[in-house]
Parts: C-alpha cells; sequence; structure tokens
C-alpha cells in the first residue's frame, strides 16, 4: 500500500496488524479517485471506519485541507498515526477512536461539514443507510458532498438514501464502490 498521487506521492502505507482491517487496495484507490476527483481545492474530508487511513491520506495528499479519522480499534489508531507521521500529513488530522454513530453525534455538535466522506464499514455490519441517514439529519454532510461507500459486491445498495442519489457504482472482485451525491432538485 503507499499513496498514489498528490504531495505525499510514493509513501508507503503500513497496513493494521492482524486479519481485523481490510485495507483499500492500491488498485480500488486510484479507481474512487478517477470516479471522485482526481485532485481537491480544499475542504474536509470524513474517513469513517478507517482502518489504515489510506483514503483519508490519498484525499489530504491531493488537496483535501484536512481530515478526520474514525476507527474504534486501537491497532487502527496506531497504524493511522504512522501513517499520516509518513506521508508528512498530521498536521491536517484529527483521529478518534470511537465508533461511527458516537463520531457523527461529536462532529454534529462541533458544526463539522465535510464535502467528502469515505465509508467502509466491516462487510458484515449492515449500517450503510443508517449512517448516511444520520450524517444528512445532523448536517455534518453539505449539498456538495460526495459519499464514497465500500462494500461487499454482493449487496447491493438503494438508489435513493435520504437526500442522496446513487452516482456511480464499479465492482472490484469482491469490493464494490458506490458514489452517493445529493439528489438533483437540492442543491
Amino acid at each position: 500500500m503507499r499513496v498514489i498521487s498528490g504531495s505525499a506521492k510514493g509513501r508507503s502505507l503500513k497496513a493494521v496488524p492482524g486479519i481485523s482491517t481490510r485495507p483499500t487496495t492500491d488498485k480500488v484507490k486510484e479507481a474512487i479517485f478517477s470516479m471522485i476527483g482526481p485532485y481537491f481545492d480544499g475542504g474536509q474530508v470524513l474517513d469513517l471506519f478507517a482502518g489504515t487511513g489510506g483514503l483519508g491520506i490519498e484525499a489530504l495528499s491531493r488537496g483535501m485541507d484536512k481530515a478526520v479519522f474514525i476507527d474504534i480499534e486501537k491497532k487502527s489508531i496506531d497504524t493511522i498515526q504512522h501513517n499520516l507521521q509518513v506521508a508528512g500529513l498530521k498536521d491536517q488530522a484529527e483521529i478518534y477512536r470511537t465508533d461511527a454513530a458516537r463520531a457523527l453525534k461529536a462532529l454534529a455538535k462541533r458544526e463539522q461539514q465535510f464535502q467528502l466522506v469515505f465509508l467502509d464499514p466491516p462487510y458484515k455490519m449492515k449500517v450503510i443507510v443508517d449512517l448516511i441517514n444520520a450524517m444528512e439529519t445532523q448536517a455534518i454532510v453539505e449539498a456538495s458532498t460526495t459519499i464514497v461507500v465500500e462494500h461487499d459486491a454482493k449487496d447491493v445498495l438503494d438508489d435513493v438514501i435520504g437526500g442522496f442519489q446513487q452516482q456511480r457504482r464499479a465492482d472490484y472482485g469482491d469490493t464494490a464502490v458506490t458514489i452517493y451525491k445529493q439528489s438533483v432538485g437540492d442543491e
């Protein structure tokens, strides 16, 4: 695993020890950023179920101003801290060890809003719809927000979740990536 493009291009990222996480492969990461970017002119990114932090770090490397990384596993938090240090992006990041629902409530209280959200829960957790709805009701997303969901290719996600419309879905073996944006007419 490495940072593919931008200011930290080529930096190697460490995987989370053990088998509890499933890091996004470089191939899938490259495909995601070709769909949503490839580069950004500032903004904030939220990396929920961050694991290694690879997606949020890639977004920072490609021009996002700030990233918030959320994971409940201590090994993941330690790995994210290491990877941010290696990438030279530690000053642009906040890292929290908590569950996703609690994190969304805390971010809403702080009135934080994100232009880009990576949502990559463990495949066995069926929380995608609930979390997207919570992001919307708690106003941590805005009209221009892009939500990138990484999920099991066997799972078919709804075309519309709350005010978000599915823009695109692409399958990469066992993994699928589905992109959501605000529904037309809500902007």
